[in-house]
């Protein structure tokens, strides 16, 4: 096992970051509440072993939030992902955020256990958003996990809570 290295995604790291975005989202666009995003344009963070991208978390701070646009871990039960999240809510406290959140398809059960166990609430469902989406992005997997049609968007939000002042 190589060494791995985590940090914010810097402008060298773009090329590698939308590559890793088509290979993983069928394309260098992902879509959001009817949005469309380039996540390697963006902010993120990334974990590298041996040169190649294993984990990577990109966002997009606006009005006292954080949104989170993709998290994709490609090895698996090393806590990559747990880690990139945490490293999201930490960023979000430090800029004073009230909220993170992000959004995740009907079909991602497992995603959605693991923003559960983070502490995320499912907040909206908008009924036949992937649909919608699918037209402008027609990449978009009309099936998913477990055989799962897609079709829903979930939105899932963390409440941030400042760090404690010392002199508390």
């Amino acid at each position: 096992m190589g060494a791995m290295s985590r940090s914010e995604m810097q402008d060298s790291d773009r090329a590698d970051v939308a590559a890793f975005i088509s290979e993983h989202w069928h394309d260098t666009k992902v879509m959001s509440q009817g949005r469309a995003f380039v996540p390697h344009e963006e902010s993120g963070f990334v974990r590298r072993r041996d040169g190649q991208i294993i984990g990577l978390l990109t966002y997009r701070a606006d009005n006292g939030s954080i949104e989170i646009l993709t998290l994709n871990a490609t090895v698996k039960g090393e806590g990559i992902g747990t880690a990139l999240m945490l490293q999201a809510i930490d960023k979000a406290r430090n800029l004073g955020c009230s909220r993170i959140y992000l959004t995740t398809t009907n079909d991602a059960l497992r995603a959605i256990r693991f923003y559960q166990r983070l502490g995320f609430r499912m907040t909206t469902i908008h009924i036949g958003m992937v649909d919608e989406a699918r037209k402008s992005k027609p990449s978009i997997p009309k099936t998913g996990e477990g055989g799962i049609g897609i079709h829903d968007e979930i939105v899932m939000e963390l409440a941030i809570k400042p760090f404690l002042d010392d002199a508390s």
